[in-house]
């Protein structure tokens, strides 16, 4: 084979999925790195020579673009571009066997536990004395925050726990320390994720300490925004709200997937929790903090879903108003339980339920977002962009909400925390001055 380069190997890291892929890819390069490997991540320059693809395996569409970047990056191996690539992640933890078989010229396939076994392909070791250390693919003032892996829910829909595993915690006192290690670091801004935000603690505190994790991450010098994602809305613990409303570095925002409204597609789905139990939460949250940020995620085209179903979960929005909402199409997973439903409804169809309940959600956006005009905010600038600052409330997360564009004449350093007085709004963005 020809080879790109005789000289030092230089890994560039793939990383496909979600924000908690994203925090393998940095924990993996932080390893690499402290064994002396030259590491990057999704490297534009192209002078790397071996490739690490940590891919996803969640709905088709993510397994698909999985596949079409080993097969991009197989090919560049074969015209002498690449020594080696490797894949990792949740596509070769789910289908590890025939990914070996349909692409063999992969040099190894690696599940989404086998941090050491893919060391050893660079004769390095794993230094457990780095865990909490890692090499951040984020901007340096915001961070991902994992504080636990897999999930022990049995929705119907979900393969989570195929490629993940069981939920297991990580102790509050490594979580601390990572927090001060990224502060250290120039983070500002932590995101709490994990699969299921609410479920941590029981595995080995025999309780739910998401609220005493909070106290102690709260209390971390220099971190000033807290976000979290990904709470479960079944047996829902209020004192998580309590939390947010002392600890004024605690974002008034919470993400809640929902999935749906109807109770069928509730009960199909196996969300343990009805609509009449999701807008009782909704309202004592609302009740204790008025000014929270409410972020959900909803799916369309369940088997079995009516047109009666889908004009529910729209009169549901408009009852309950989020303040932001994404929405996946059903994605027909084997070895979950709903696979063994008639997946009955067109991709197109799809695609247009999902597009109508958006539609509904773009005017509550509006609606929403009118109403911050005239208010002060606090903003943490996150990019220049065609000449315009750009930056988020602590009412918006990264890429998934609202941007604020920021008019300012003066300089302004990336990371940074200014106040701006809002003076325009669009269906998912602000525009304000700096005050």
């Amino acid at each position: 084979m020809k080879t790109k380069t005789m000289g030092r190997n230089k890994v560039n890291i793939i990383t496909l999925g979600c924000s908690k892929n994203m925090v393998d890819s940095e924990v993996l390069s932080g390893q690499l790195i402290a064994n002396e490997i030259d590491t990057v991540h999704e490297n534009r320059k192209k002078d790397h020579n071996i490739v690490i693809i940590n891919t996803c395996g969640f709905i088709e569409k993510a397994k698909e673009e999985s596949i079409q970047t080993i097969l991009d990056n197989v090919e560049l191996k074969r015209r002498g571009k690449l020594d080696k690539v490797y894949v990792t992640g949740c596509l070769s933890e789910r289908y590890k066997a025939n990914l070996e078989a349909e692409i063999p010229e992969v040099d190894a396939y690696f599940g989404t536990m086998e941090l050491p076994r893919i060391l050893k392909q660079f004769d390095a070791d794993f230094k457990a004395e780095l865990i909490g250390e890692r090499m951040l693919a984020t901007p340096s003032h915001y961070a991902y925050l994992k504080i636990s892996e897999g999930c022990n829910r049995t929705c119907s829909f979900c393969a989570i726990p195929l490629m993940r595993g069981k939920h297991v915690s990580r102790s509050i006192e490594s979580l601390v320390d990572e927090a001060k290690r990224l502060v250290a670091g120039g983070v500002k801004e932590l995101m709490l994720i994990a699969q299921e935000l609410t479920y941590y603690g029981l595995d080995i505190y025999k309780s739910r300490e998401l609220p005493k994790l909070l106290h102690a991450l709260a209390d971390v010098e220099g971190l000033e925004w807290i976000r979290l994602h990904y709470a479960y809305p079944s047996k829902f613990p209020l004192e998580i709200i309590d939390v947010m409303k002392e600890r004024d570095n605690i974002c008034n925002y919470l993400d809640m997937p929902l999935q749906h409204a109807s109770n069928k597609m509730l009960q199909a789905m196996k969300r343990q929790i009805s609509r009449e139990e999701m807008e009782d939460l909704i309202g004592e949250i609302r009740y204790r903090i008025p000014d929270v940020c409410l972020r959900t995620t909803l799916i369309a085209g369940f088997p079995g879903e009516t047109r009666d179903d889908v004009e529910e979960l729209k009169d549901f929005l408009e009852r309950m108003r989020f303040d932001r909402v994404g929405i996946f199409t059903y994605s027909h997973e084997e070895d979950t339980s709903a696979f063994d439903l008639a997946d009955d409804i067109t991709a197109e169809e799809k695609e247009s339920r999902a597009s109508e309940i958006m539609e509904t959600q773009q005017e509550i956006s509006l609606e929403k977002n009118n109403e911050k005009i005239g208010r002060t905010l606090k903003v943490i600038v996150d990019k220049k962009e065609a000449g315009r600052y750009m930056g988020r409330t602590e009412y918006d997360s990264v890429e998934v909400d609202n941007e604020v564009i920021i008019n300012s004449k003066s300089k302004l350093l990336i990371g940074e925390f200014v106040q701006v007085k809002i003076t325009k709004a669009y269906d998912y963005d602000l525009e304000g001055e700096l005050v």
